[in-house]
């Protein structure tokens, strides 16, 4: 890969190769964070859980919260690691520099924006409960599922994963007889996967790749990654026949995700009195220690907080100061690994390319996180819920594709939007569960239990 080949203003549903922009005001990706910012699907994220149960008393991040933070500081990792290329390559075209100068950031504050879009209600346990309903068929339902749809198309559904979600969200048209989606950038599409591998050879760690950690694209997208793949000159790797390369960008985007939710979960569990403020000071300021520069120096971080008396500034304080610290650490990082990642040969993500001393300080963070907030009682209450509500609707929905002559199948299939088209086409089995899954995972936590309450006769519908 070389940095001149890695970016295009191509969109999916063009019907021929596009580098120009016509719009004289935003460049091409800053068009794409506009499509994303004002899609229905992204504003949805407001009602989807982060980490904490919504609403509560105390206002906490949920998905919509987390993704806009996100896209700030991706777009600040963009802006800083842009203006190095452009720096180190300063010999390139005036386009080059432009592009690496002044419209990388809008790229990766693009696929920051959208990194969790895919993501279905109910925090991660949304994906665990569609993958368990599908890896726990039995009878008729597992039999004609099973005989229906090909290995990797099954993988799709018992190996749910949101990033494969994502891009299936942004470049499907659904209903819709204009092709392509949203019709975002190739560039900022491939910033956006972080597992460029099928179904069926994702979720294997054996391979050495983080590619395969997880999966980024399902099989009805396949030819859509592909495509991009092809236009931007990401190699597929060797032995595998969907399974490519990560595009540099990728790095970027994962990088502003980890920062933000290492922080801001630790930051929303002192809102809710769950740690101290003394914890949260233990946990962040050690990574001021060895600190030259005089405004990163622990000693002044110190200094600076015995000025503030609120103790929740004081977090939003060391938050700040922590994710500034962060971003100068991973663009240097990125620079560093230049050969790697252009060759596709970097397999970690670039945290854990951090120096010894702040790789553990990082593990401690991940090691207490999850003792103390993410098993905390109300997350685990939510995720339970999640997987009922989620199995429950898969359950009822599922069952009415499968058998469309049942009385109640035709009943509960008008409850599926039309956006999410249902064949009458016994042989297009994926295709309606997948507008099923489309169905249940675009919806928000409310949502999918007041219909969840309905459906199953706990809650009787008024007239209205």
């Amino acid at each position: 890969m070389n940095w001149a080949s890695l970016y295009s203003a191509q969109r999916t549903g063009d019907k021929e190769q596009k580098n120009t922009n016509n719009d004289l005001v935003r460049n091409a990706f800053l068009r794409d964070y506009d499509r994303i910012i004002f899609s229905s699907a992204f504003r949805r994220l407001q009602n989807k859980t982060q980490v904490f149960p919504l609403p509560g008393a105390i206002f906490v991040h949920n998905r919509l919260t987390h993704s806009l933070e996100v896209a700030s500081v991706g777009r600040s990792l963009g802006k800083a690691v842009g203006e190095k290329i452009a720096a180190r390559y300063s010999t390139e075209t005036e386009s080059f520099r432009e592009f690496y100068r002044h419209e990388l950031p809008y790229v990766i504050a693009s696929a920051c924006l959208a990194h969790d879009i895919g993501n279905p209600p109910f925090g991660h346990s949304g994906e665990d409960a569609i993958r368990a309903f599908f890896n726990g068929l039995t009878g008729d339902m597992r039999k004609l599922i099973h005989e229906s749809l090909t290995t990797n198309q099954l993988k799709d559904f018992e190996n749910f994963e949101g990033n494969s979600n994502a891009l299936r969200v942004l470049t499907n048209s659904f209903n819709e007889s204009e092709p392509g989606g949203y019709k975002l950038t190739y560039t900022t599409l491939a910033s956006l996967v972080k597992y460029p591998c099928s179904s069926t050879e994702g979720f294997n760690k054996k391979t050495g790749l983080i590619a395969t950690k997880k999966s980024g694209f399902f099989d009805s997208e396949t030819n859509t990654y592909t495509q991009i793949a092809g236009l931007l000159q990401i190699p597929r790797k060797e032995g595998h026949e969907h399974v490519y390369a990560r595009h540099p960008f990728v790095y970027l985007t994962e990088a502003a995700d980890d920062i933000c939710y290492r922080v801001i979960d630790l930051e929303d569990a002192h809102r809710l009195h769950i740690i101290s403020l003394e914890t949260f000071k233990d946990m962040f300021l050690p990574f001021f220690e060895n600190e030259t520069a005089e405004y990163n120096k622990r000693a002044y971080i110190e200094k600076k907080l015995s000025n503030i008396n609120d103790d929740n500034q004081k977090v939003q304080y060391i938050r700040a100061r922590w994710i500034g610290l962060m971003i100068e650490k991973m663009a240097d990082l990125f620079m560093a690994h230049e050969e790697e990642l252009l060759n596709g040969a970097l397999e970690k993500d670039l945290l854990k390319c951090l120096p010894a001393a702040d790789h553990q300080l990082i593990d401690r963070i991940n090691e207490f996180s999850v003792k103390h907030v993410y098993n905390y009682k109300a997350v685990v209450e939510i995720e339970i819920a999640g997987y009922n509500v989620i199995g429950g609707l898969l359950k009822e929905f599922v069952h009415a594709v499968l058998h469309p002559a049942h009385p109640k199948s035709g009943k509960l299939i008008k409850l599926v939007s039309p956006q999410f088209p249902i064949s009458a086409n016994e042989k297009d089995v994926y295709k309606n569960i997948q507008s099923l899954v489309d169905f249940i995972s675009g919806m928000t936590d409310l949502y999918a239990i007041d219909i969840y309450r309905k459906i199953t006769g706990i809650t009787i519908p008024e007239l209205r």
